[in-house]
């Protein structure tokens, strides 16, 4: 939706229709979400360190903290866009609030892994949320009855979230596993809260559209970091040898993410806020696994040139593992519900066994993982060419 000489820089924030035509992304929120993978680059390289140094166990966890909070505020804006755009100049400013908050945690990434010093992440958190805490008080100015309740709710209960979330500054280290784990969930908890007696008017496309466009970034900037690693590797090391299959690896299994992904159409399943919300948190494992992929193939070229300082199967590891969480959740939040038959239930699950069971195959554990997940890709692609052929009780050209 774009503003043009004739509308007022500030209107009503009202609700726009589930049914309306043709809505697509806008430039601002392909600008806000080009700005979110820059804190998302700076978490994977967060992990990249964590792992090659030892502390997979430590770097995990602060990982999945501050992709939590990347995915939360990305998602929470996502949502009220696709119900609430009204692209004036407040919504504008507000959004871009929001990407200045961003930025601010993006630049406290490498403190919260290193020194464990969460200032500047719980900081640029706080920011963004107090600016859609902002977007909701100007519904509840805009609208009545239920669906200004509705609005009131989600403002009040960000709000008693953000108090929650000052414990990861003020308790013991030891203790801030626990508090993220409580404040997750009762921030998860505020959208069915605020929407039990009027939901929101997200749209189904839009949503859909925003989640894949999210994903190709994300997958995007694994593809990038994996790059910029195999480069350096060759540039510093000489070893083209080495690294060539862990390149080809990472870019067969960057390649089927993305197919897999966008094999199916997963609008028509965005019926109700139950679907709805749990789809969307779902791809909190698809966002962080996906990112983790392109750690993980850093950690495998460091491990290669002798830069890291772990075994070949734990880095393998770093791979793998995220590989075969990618490929189960989108089994669970996708293929599913569009495979028919056991044959083509199955591809997915038994294609994340095989990425895991690459694991212990040394040096050629990537390589070897990329030949599964294109395979899973080749397999799902003929199995449903086959159920289709026989449908139409003939022959079916595949291009």
């Amino acid at each position: 939706m774009t503003s043009s000489p004739t509308h007022s820089p500030l209107r009503r924030l009202t609700a726009r229709g589930r049914d309306e035509p043709h809505r697509v992304a806008s430039p601002l929120e392909l600008f806000f979400d080009l700005c979110f993978v820059v804190a998302i680059a700076q978490a994977g390289v967060a992990l990249v360190h964590a792992i090659a140094e030892g502390h997979a166990g430590e770097g995990i966890l602060n990982y999945a903290m501050v992709f939590f909070a990347i995915w939360w505020a990305w998602m929470n804006f996502t949502w009220f866009a696709s119900a609430y755009d009204n692209d004036d100049a407040l919504y504008r400013v507000v959004t871009l609030v929001q990407i200045a908050g961003v930025l601010v945690l993006a630049a406290g990434v490498s403190r919260a892994f290193e020194d464990h010093e969460f200032l500047a992440v719980v900081l640029g958190y706080v920011i963004m949320r107090l600016a859609l805490i902002t977007q909701w008080l100007r519904v509840a100015r805009s609208t009545q009855g239920a669906e200004r309740t509705m609005a009131l709710r989600y403002a009040f209960g960000v709000l008693l979230c953000q108090v929650g979330w000052l414990g990861l500054l003020v308790l013991p280290e030891g203790g801030r596993a626990w508090v993220f784990l409580v404040m997750a969930v009762l921030e998860m908890c505020v959208p069915p809260f605020a929407q039990r007696d009027h939901p929101t008017s997200w749209h189904p496309h839009h949503i859909a559209e925003r989640y894949g466009l999210f994903t190709i970034i994300v997958l995007g900037e694994t593809i990038a970091a994996a790059t910029v690693a195999v480069k350096s590797g060759i540039d510093e090391n000489d070893a083209l040898d080495e690294l060539l299959p862990i390149a080809i690896g990472g870019l067969l299994i960057s390649f089927a993410a993305w197919w897999i992904y966008f094999v199916v159409p997963i609008h028509g399943r965005l019926r109700s806020n139950k679907q709805a919300f749990l789809w969307g948190y779902g791809h909190y494992l698809v966002f962080t696994s996906a990112a983790a992929i392109g750690a993980g193939l850093q950690v495998v070229v460091e491990q290669a040139v002798g830069k890291a300082h772990i075994s070949t199967l734990a880095a393998s590891a770093a791979v793998t593992l995220p590989t075969a969480l990618y490929l189960l959740t989108l089994r669970g939040l996708h293929s599913r519900y569009f495979k028919v038959g056991i044959a083509q239930q199955l591809v997915l699950p038994v294609a994340a066994l095989l990425v895991i069971c690459c694991t212990f195959l040394g040096d050629w554990a990537v390589p070897a993982a990329g030949i599964v997940a294109a395979l899973a890709v080749v397999t799902g692609t003929t199995l449903t060419a086959r159920m289709a052929a026989r449908e139409r009780g003939g022959s079916v050209r595949v291009a």
